[in-house]
This record gives C-alpha cells, sequence and structure tokens, in this order.
C-alpha cells in the first residue's frame, strides 16, 4: 500500500516480476485483501501466483513515523515485515513512508549482531557504471566508527549483489589529502586505513564522484541525503537545459532527435526506476526500500532484487565481516 501510485502499481509490478522470474520467487501482498484482490483480477492475473496477506491499515506518506509504527500495528508496513520475522518471508519490498519502514523494521527486525547504526544505500552514475553512497540519509549525525561499519556493509553489498571483486571504498571530503576535513571524517580516515577487511583508496571529493574513484563512498547520511537528492535533480533538470539549448541555437527536427536519443541513454542512468529499490543494510532481516513515485517497472526491479540479496545472503555476509573486525568498529 505505500507509494504514491499505490495499491494498483504495486500489483502491476509484483505481476510482472512473477511472470518474469518463471515461479522462482514466491510474492506476497500486504494491504486490505479485498481491494488487492480485485486489482489481480482486474488485470487477469489469477495465475500469477501471487498470494494475500491481509492488512487494514494503511501508513500515509504523510503519517509520522513513530507515531505510526506505534498506533497503525495493522499496516501493510507492520504485516509484512512480521511475516519476515516469523519465516513465512525472506524479504520485505516497500515504496512506502521511508521513515515508517526504517522505524518498524528496527523494532520488528532489530539490527544484526555487531551493527550499530543501519544504514541505507544509493546509487550514483559515474563513467563506468555506478557506485554506491553509503549513507544516504538513515543516520545525519555519525561517529566515525559508524562510517566503518558502512563501509564493511556497502564492501558486502558490492561484492555479492554486484558481482565486484574486493571492493574500493572511499570516504567522501573536502580535500584528497590525509588530514583534510572535520574530526569525524580524519578519525575514519585511521580506522579505515587500518581495516584490513576494507579495499581503503583514502579521501575524494565531491567533483571526483562522476569520475568513478571508488565503488562504495561512504558519509554520513546528512552529506550523502544532499548528495542522492542533487544527483536525482539532474535527471529532471538537464532535459530542460538541453531542449532550451537546442531551441537557442535553433536546431531542426532531425538535429532534435539525434540529440536526444544520446541523452536518453544518459538519464535513464540517473533514473531510480532502472535500480528498482535500495538495501536498508544492518537490521535482523532483507528490506528494500522504494522511491515513493516508483512505477510498476520500479516495483518489479525491487522484487527482483530482493530475490538476490537472500539468494546471495548478504545479512549473513555483513554479520561475518562485524564479526572480524576489530572492536572498535
Amino acid at each position: 500500500m505505500g507509494g504514491d501510485h499505490a495499491p494498483a502499481v504495486v500489483v502491476e509490478g509484483c505481476i510482472q516480476a512473477a511472470r518474469s522470474l518463471s515461479g522462482d520467487v514466491q510474492i506476497l501482498l500486504t494491504g486490505p485483501a479485498e481491494e488487492i484482490g480485485r486489482l489481480i483480477r482486474e488485470a487477469g492475473a489469477e495465475d500469477a501466483g501471487l498470494q494475500v496477506l491481509h492488512a487494514p491499515e494503511v501508513i500515509g506518506m504523510g503519517d509520522s513515523p513513530a507515531t505510526a509504527v506505534k498506533t497503525k500495528t495493522g499496516s501493510s508496513i507492520h504485516v509484512g515485515l512480521a511475516a519476515q520475522r516469523e519465516g513465512a518471508a525472506d524479504a520485505f519490498v516497500s515504496a512506502g513512508n521511508t521513515g515508517a519502514v526504517m522505524a518498524a523494521a528496527l523494532f520488528i527486525l532489530g539490527r544484526l549482531p555487531g551493527v550499530s547504526r543501519p544504514a541505507i544505500i544509493g546509487y550514483f552514475p559515474t563513467l563506468r557504471d555506478f557506485c554506491l553512497l553509503i549513507d544516504v540519509g538513515t543516520n545525519v549525525d555519525c561517529k566515525p566508527e559508524h562510517l566503518v561499519q558502512f563501509a564493511l556493509m556497502g564492501s558486502v553489498y558490492a561484492e555479492k549483489i554486484l558481482r565486484r571483486e574486493r571492493p574500493v571504498v572511499a570516504i567522501m571530503n573536502i580535500g584528497e589529502e590525509p588530514g583534510k576535513g572535520n574530526e569525524q571524517v580524519k578519525n575514519a580516515f585511521s580506522l579505515l586505513s587500518a581495516e584490513p577487511g576494507i579495499n581503503f583508496r583514502g579521501n575524494i571529493e565531491g567533483r571526483d564522484l562522476m569520475q568513478h574513484p571508488a565503488d562504495v563512498v561512504v558519509c554520513d547520511g546528512f552529506v550523502g541525503n544532499i548528495m542522492l537528492k542533487l544527483g536525482e535533480s539532474i535527471a529532471s533538470v538537464l532535459p530542460q537545459m538541453i531542449g532550451a539549448e537546442m531551441k537557442r541555437q535553433q536546431m531542426g527536427p532531425a538535429e532534435q532527435a539525434v540529440v536526444g536519443r544520446a541523452f536518453e541513454g544518459v538519464r535513464r542512468r540517473f533514473d531510480y526506476e532502472e535500480y528498482g529499490g535500495v538495501p536498508l543494510l544492518g537490521v535482523g532481516g532483507n528490506v528494500i526500500i522504494g522511491h515513493g513515485g516508483s512505477g510498476a517497472r520500479a516495483i518489479a526491479n525491487m522484487v527482483r532484487v530482493a530475490a538476490d540479496v537472500v539468494r546471495q545472503d548478504v545479512s549473513g555476509s555483513i554479520t561475518t565481516a562485524l564479526a572480524s573486525a576489530p572492536a572498535g568498529a
């Protein structure tokens, strides 16, 4: 029931995922059973194998996360996460109220052993595929030790899901030289340099990010969220800027079509629908959070990501990585 276009696009996306995954994944939809059942029938998808878990309440996008988690225990978020806790599901996917999903996940699933702060990963396009940015908004105030944990969790995700062997890690900073930055990042630099489980390359600056300086870029959630929102704005602003420039240069339809095709390929790199959702790493389960504006394609991709996270046992690998890290991490 989460997202700006729920529940119709969520049902549509899950139908797409169920059919493309050819029965390899069982999808449970949580929400008002009668409404969801009607949408499945209207789509002619009774054969898709979707199951419905009745959840009579809905946490809206504008609801206070803290209040909703305590008062709307019959919500689709609660029911879905409880199904994972009880072993009826292996992962939980939602494009709903991000704060409520995070709060409910911590309350219902708890943290993985050794995790101080769960964190959300963001995908950032670069000249070579994309890099992972962690954290992108879960923790706006962090200690150096938290950044080390983010680096460990991000490295596991990059290795298991992106198939990047010994992923390179960097810290976002105001300068590349050791000793630059505030006390948080300077101390984190020292800790990461001494951590044998992390392939640490040092500091990077904001201007370096799109050059793909690392597979995993670590920062606190305050910096990460600003960078993520800046990246999202590029996809919406660039078409306007390019359109205005083509008009200024009085380009003809044929020339505009060529430029448009080239730009569309670039724009897709910034399109969250391509990636589906992002993981909330560090909770005691598998949770994928999607953009509130997700369409059916993004929902389908979120389901595929969740299935891969389960198959690759990302949570178990994070637990192992943290158990072998020094006590300070």
